[in-house]
């Protein structure tokens, strides 16, 4: 199992995590990865960490499609895969509606087709075996009766294979990144039951498929106290991160067992009662998507991501050195 890290979003000036990234380089970790919503971007940061790094890898989770053209973002992906020696993994994802259509101003509409569109696209661009052409009905190219024509890139990738990730989360979706993709972020990976889940999803993957799974670790001696801030997490992202007709996040909750439960923290969250919303999430689920506790429950409590679908681990909280050498020992051992 490979051990990377997730950074999220970069929020402030005093959020620049660069001693962060270099302690987790020099503790061998294998990839580092940034995010953007609605805020930040998700590749300027990486860029920062890329120029002060020389062997991390560096992704994207995830550069979502409805922000950028899909030859804008391979011009992107190009651009800092060159300057970082071959380091970039991209994730790419469709967001929601809620972002893609109050923020950028998007229409959702058809997210499969339109994901599968854009990254053939981008690999058009990569390959440059002739100027890039695209007949299909999300970003057609180039522009029908306009004045434009086919172009090529000028400049050369590094790599005219940059590994593509896509943040999925619904079966159909996931079943597109197993086809198309060389890996898969979840956002909420439950060990136990991702074969369940996505097993038939996953069925027709490469062996090399890496399924890499953000999870939240809290190292503490109060479990309880652990567990509250998984618990906060996901009160925004179940109750807050998406439509009242359409959450994902909800979803995938559902999906886990747990409808009941979500539909009820996502009416609290929206009718403004945050904290009733925060005690409905139950334990048991703050519990299996994450690692919290003192070290040996973390120990314990990793068999069950050891005997999972997952391939990578990409821990979100631990910011300091001790931290992240802990749980580098306890992940590669």
């Amino acid at each position: 199992m490979k051990l990377g890290l997730n950074l999220g979003y970069w929020q402030r000036d005093a959020d620049d995590a660069t001693e962060t990234v270099l302690a987790a380089e020099r503790l061998g970790y294998d990839s580092v990865w940034t995010a953007e919503a609605y805020g930040s971007d998700v590749f300027t940061p990486l860029a920062w960490y890329g120029a002060r790094t020389s062997r991390i890898r560096l992704g994207t989770s995830i550069a979502q499609i409805s922000a950028r053209p899909p030859v804008t973002t391979a011009m992107t992906a190009m651009t800092l895969d060159h300057l970082t020696g071959g380091r970039l993994l991209l994730g790419v994802g469709a967001s929601g509606p809620q972002v893609v259509e109050g923020w950028y101003g998007q229409p959702f509409a058809r997210p499969l087709a339109r994901t599968r569109e854009y990254v053939e696209i981008m690999r058009r661009v990569w390959r440059r075996e002739e100027p890039v052409t695209s007949d299909g009905p999300h970003y057609p190219l180039p522009l029908p009766d306009g004045l434009g024509k086919p172009l090529k890139l000028i400049t050369h990738p590094l790599r005219a294979e940059i590994p593509v990730y896509l943040g999925a989360e619904g079966p159909k979706n996931v079943a597109l990144a197993a086809e198309l993709a060389q890996g898969w972020l979840p956002l909420f990976a439950f060990p136990t039951k991702i074969e369940e889940m996505y097993g038939e999803s996953l069925a027709g993957r490469d062996p090399d498929f890496d399924i890499a799974a953000m999870v939240m670790v809290i190292v503490s001696d109060d479990v309880q106290a652990a567990l509250d801030g998984v618990k906060m997490m996901l009160t925004l992202y179940i109750g807050g991160m998406g439509a009242r007709q359409r959450n994902f996040h909800a979803d995938i909750i559902g999906r886990m067992g747990y409808a009941e439960a979500a539909e009820r923290i996502q009416a609290l969250y929206l009718s403004g009662r945050k904290d009733e919303a925060f005690r409905a999430i139950p334990d048991e689920l703050a519990d299996g998507i994450s690692l919290v506790g003192p070290p040996g429950r973390i120990k314990e409590r990793l068999e069950l991501w050891r005997k999972s679908p997952v391939t990578s681990l990409l821990v979100m909280g631990p910011r300091d050195e001790p931290t992240l050498r802990l749980v580098r020992d306890l992940v590669l051992g």
